[in-house]
């Protein structure tokens, strides 16, 4: 090779550079457990294998007694890390209700710590549907106090939207009025996209309240169909979505939907 043919060799990347220079989504992408527990609860180690086959990096739990999971209620931390890792999957971050979190915080924290995750996820407060806005208010204080707890053990608190937060209480939104409430240190945001079908995008969001949130729930929805659609669609914009992660501080994704969307929302994430 001569030296000019050299030079412009040198100057060429390989294709995976270029693919890694292009790719929209840079964050491993991950799947929440809810939709699959059964599964998981019958047969753990080969259920995250089957979803690493199919090309998911990372995993979020629902805490097993929280959530009632009797056949993994006696896993402890570090086996549970153990075989999470050896699925070739990685442990981010677990779901709890509101009432473990009140009554067992030091126990969930440690589970957290031991098996190696970052991030508590509170999935609900668990309000009545006529709660008043002072009633979330409050729950918002109680969580604040409990995300300074497990901070001292390295362990972000997350709160997780449903729908209910984006109803209005004499014409404030809920969640907005959340977001002026919660201690932006100890309580991040996970985003549930899903709320599209009800008109609220997540990128929206992230733009307006840079670097309240942590990680973001992946769902899809056709207005036209009414209905759920895997991931890439739907009427969500997934370009912008992830044009603003960054400024939202979003450092998690995880798919949560029907499981039959499971493998074609992988497969257009990873060519996105």
């Amino acid at each position: 090779m001569g030296l000019g043919a050299a030079f412009m060799a040198s100057r060429i990347p390989y294709e995976s550079e270029f693919n890694n220079l292009s790719k929209t989504v840079k964050l491993p992408v991950g799947f929440q457990i809810w939709t699959i527990n059964k599964d998981l609860q019958n047969d753990f180690a080969g259920t995250l294998k089957k979803m690493a086959d199919m090309g998911y990096k990372t995993v979020e739990m629902c805490s097993p007694p929280g959530y009632g999971f009797k056949s993994l209620m006696d896993m402890k931390a570090l086996e549970m890390k153990k075989i999470v890792k050896e699925t070739g999957l990685k442990l981010e971050s677990t779901h709890y209700n509101m009432g473990e979190l009140r009554t067992n915080l030091a126990e969930r924290i440690a589970f957290a710590s031991e098996s190696g995750q970052k991030q508590m996820v509170c999935s609900s407060f668990g309000l009545p549907q006529k709660s008043t806005m002072n009633d979330w208010m409050k729950t918002c204080d109680e969580i604040n106090t409990m995300g300074m707890k497990s901070k001292e053990s390295g362990i972000q608190m997350v709160f997780h939207n449903h729908h209910m937060e984006f109803e209005k209480i004499d014409g404030n939104l809920i969640y907005d009025a959340m977001l002026k409430q919660l201690d932006q240190e100890y309580v991040k945001m996970q985003f549930q996209v899903a709320v599209i079908s009800v008109g609220y995008k997540a990128s929206d969001y992230f733009t307006k309240y840079p670097g309240r949130f942590i990680s973001a729930h992946l769902a899809d929805w056709s207005a036209a169909d009414n209905k759920q659609k895997p991931v890439g669609q739907g009427d969500v914009d997934w370009k912008e979505f992830f044009a603003s992660v960054d400024k939202g501080g979003v450092k998690n994704i995880f798919v949560e939907m029907d499981p039959v969307t499971f493998k074609p929302s992988i497969d257009y994430l990873n060519k996105l």
